[in-house]
């Protein structure tokens, strides 16, 4: 995994995945999928999703963390762009946190079956805004598992 620091507004983390793009996207996109894979042990796990994939639909997520429901946070925004299986872009707010709405952009480049996983992060205009959305490489190490795990039969 590397990190590539484009802007300074933003966080850009890279990781090559076992798996095809397909699967990927999927398990960034589908809420079963999320649910199984988007937690790390003691530390938070992801209780809800809804989403309604489409330019201009809605997506939310709940965040239970290691003090359980009293440690909950809900992330939503709207998807901007959908390119399967190769380039998702949505809005990101936190709705508990008086901060500003952000933008993440997945971008998946398949070649001989490992995919290049790229997340951008942008519009975190101050340290407190980055740090507190740091925790893109443990997300991205969270899908490498997930997918690379899976038996072969199901990689689309």
């Amino acid at each position: 995994m590397k990190a590539v620091n484009a802007v300074d507004d933003a966080i850009v983390q890279e990781v090559i995945i076992v798996g095809s793009a397909e699967r990927i996207f999927d398990a960034l996109t589908n809420p079963e999928e999320l649910l199984k894979w988007w937690h790390a042990e003691g530390r938070f796990r992801v209780t809800h999703v809804e989403s309604d994939l489409r330019v201009g639909g809605s997506w939310r997520m709940r965040v239970e963390g290691s003090c359980g429901a009293s440690s909950c946070t809900t992330v939503t925004g709207t998807y901007l762009l959908i390119r399967r299986p190769i380039q998702l872009i949505f809005t990101w707010l936190r709705e508990e946190e008086e901060s500003p709405e952000t933008t993440v952009q997945w971008d998946l480049e398949e070649n001989a079956g490992t995919t290049i996983v790229r997340v951008t992060h942008s519009g975190l205009t101050s340290d407190a805004l980055r740090s507190r959305n740091g925790g893109w490489p443990m997300i991205q190490q969270l899908l490498k598992g997930y997918i690379e795990r899976l038996p072969s039969s199901q990689e689309k």
